[in-house]
């Protein structure tokens, strides 16, 4: 059974938030990103998946979380960010014709 986009989004999301350090956060998040480019995904899926993250990431009210739960979601957007910008400069502009 394939996982949806949302599901996995929700899956991650709920990680991040329990996560016991920032170190923690990226681990999952690296494991999360590998697994995506190991089973082959689209990149236009992945940029969709990030923009989706870091859209739900952004929702979060920091007086509704724990300073550890706010602590991982700060590090998780800042690294969903760098991973963002990283595929965004590896597209290769098509050439004129």
């Amino acid at each position: 059974m394939a996982i949806t986009l949302n599901e996995y989004t929700a899956k991650l999301i709920n990680k991040i938030l329990f996560a016991t350090s920032q170190e923690e956060v990226e681990q999952f998040i690296n494991a999360d990103m590998k697994a995506l480019e190991q089973n082959k995904v689209n990149g236009h899926i992945i940029a969709r998946f990030l923009d989706k993250i870091i859209g739900e990431l952004c929702l979060f009210n920091p007086m509704n979380k724990d300073a550890q739960q706010w602590s991982n979601i700060t590090t998780a957007k800042v690294l969903f960010n760098r991973i963002k910008s990283m595929n965004l400069r590896s597209v290769q502009p098509l050439p004129n014709v």
